[in-house]
C-alpha cells in the first residue's frame, strides 16, 4: 500500500514554531525515532508532516486507528485518533492524564510513546506500540469463522496477562474502565497486553465516583450509578472471558435490536453459565473463575492481585503455551500472499 501524510499531520504547516527551539533542535528531533521523542518534538513532527500512514487498522464514528512510522524513523507504531469536543480544557485535562499512560512500566501494558493535540479537527492523537496480533475480539472472531474456538489454555494465558496489567494499574491508583475484547490486543509474539486506560482520570482514592461512558461490559455497580472499585474490572474481564469462550456475547439477545438501557438492564438480571456444547468440555476450575468474577455484589468480588491465586489462574500459569504460533495460526491466511 502507498505510503500518504497522516490526516493527523498538517503538510500544510511546514513551519516549526519558535517554542520548539532553533534549527539545532529541529535537527536532533528529525534524527529521533517514536520512543524518544518528548511532548513538545510529537507536536513538532506532526507540524512538520513527518508521521508517515501506512495503511488503516480500524475506523469508527469516534476516531480511527492507522498503522504508522516516521519519515526518518524505522519503528513501526499505531496512531490512534480520538475525536474530541473542540473545549480546550477538556483536551488539556485528557492529554494531562494520558501522561500517565508513558510512564508505565508493565509487560502487560501496550507501550505508549506520546500524544498530540490536532487543532484542525479538535482530535487527540496518541502513538503507541503496534501490536500485530490483533485484538482479543479480532481473534475470536477469526477464529470462530473457521468454525472454531478458542481453548481453555489460550484464555489461561490471557486472563493471567489481564490480571497482571490490573494489577499494575490499580497499584497505581488506576481503574481501567474498559475492559473488553476489543481493548486485550497480542502482539506478532502473542504476547497480551491491555490497552484504552487512564481517560478516564487517576483513582486518588480507594471508590472512584465519576460515572463514565456506557458499556455491555460495565459491572453492575457501575450501570447503577454507584461508586465502584477495582473489582469493577474483574467483573468486565470475568464476561469478556465467558464472551470468548461461548463465541458471542453471554446474553443470548440481538445487541444490534436492543437499546442500551435494554441490554444493560438484562445484564443486571442474568445468571451467567459456562455450559460444555459442541464437543467442548470446560474444567470446572474454569467455571469456579468465571463465577468469582461475575459475582453481582462488587464486596464479594476479589481484586485482581487476589484473582492471581485462584486455582484456576494457577493450573493454566504452569502450562505451556506457544502463544506465537497461535497468533501465527490465526492470521495465516492473511499473510502467506504477502
Amino acid at each position: 500500500m502507498a505510503e500518504v501524510d497522516h490526516p493527523c499531520s498538517s503538510a500544510a504547516s511546514k513551519q516549526c514554531p519558535s517554542q520548539y527551539g532553533d534549527d539545532s533542535h529541529t535537527l536532533q528531533v528529525k534524527y529521533k525515532d517514536v520512543d524518544e521523542l518528548d511532548a513538545d518534538e510529537w507536536t513538532l513532527v506532526h507540524k512538520r508532516g513527518e508521521i508517515i500512514e501506512l495503511d488503516v487498522l480500524g475506523e469508527g464514528a469516534g476516531g480511527s486507528v492507522s498503522r504508522c512510522r516516521l519519515k526518518n524513523g524505522s519503528k513501526i507504531f499505531a496512531l490512534k485518533t480520538i475525536i474530541s469536543d473542540n473545549c480546550a480544557d477538556t483536551q488539556k485535562q485528557i492529554l494531562r492524564e494520558l501522561q500517565f499512560n508513558k510512564s508505565c512500566k508493565s509487560p502487560n501494558i501496550v507501550k505508549y510513546y506520546g500524544m498530540f493535540l490536532n487543532e484542525a479537527n479538535a482530535s487527540i492523537c496518541i502513538s503507541m506500540e503496534y501490536m500485530g496480533g490483533r485484538s482479543l475480539d479480532a481473534i475470536y472472531k477469526k477464529v470462530k469463522k473457521r468454525g472454531g474456538r478458542i481453548g481453555e489454555k489460550v484464555l489461561g494465558k490471557v486472563a493471567e496477562s489481564v490480571l497482571q496489567g490490573l494489577s499494575y494499574l490499580h497499584e497505581n491508583r488506576i481503574i481501567h474502565r474498559d475492559i473488553k475484547p476489543q481493548n486485550i490486543l497480542l502482539d506478532s509474539h502473542g504476547h497480551v497486553k491491555l490497552c484504552d486506560f487512564g481517560v478516564s482520570g487517576v483513582v486518588v482514592n480507594s471508590l472512584a465516583t465519576t460515572f463514565t461512558g456506557t458499556s455491555y461490559y460495565m459491572a453492575p455497580e457501575r450501570i447503577q450509578g454507584h461508586p465502584y472499585s477495582v473489582t469493577s474490572d474483574v467483573w468486565s474481564l470475568g464476561l469478556t472471558l465467558l464472551e470468548v469462550a461461548k463465541g458471542h456475547f453471554p446474553l443470548d439477545i440481538d445487541i444490534n435490536g436492543c437499546s442500551p438501557i435494554e441490554v444493560l438492564t438484562l445484564i443486571m438480571t442474568f445468571q451467567p453459565r459456562l455450559e460444555d456444547e459442541d464437543g467442548i468440555v470446560w474444567t470446572l476450575a474454569f467455571r469456579s473463575f468465571i463465577d468469582y468474577c461475575l459475582k453481582k455484589d462488587p464486596s464479594e468480588r476479589a481484586s485482581p492481585r487476589q484473582m492471581l491465586k485462584h486455582p484456576w489462574i494457577i493450573g493454566q500459569s504452569k502450562k505451556s503455551v506457544n502463544m506465537e504460533k497461535f497468533v501465527q495460526k490465526c492470521w495465516e491466511d492473511e499473510t502467506s500472499g504477502e
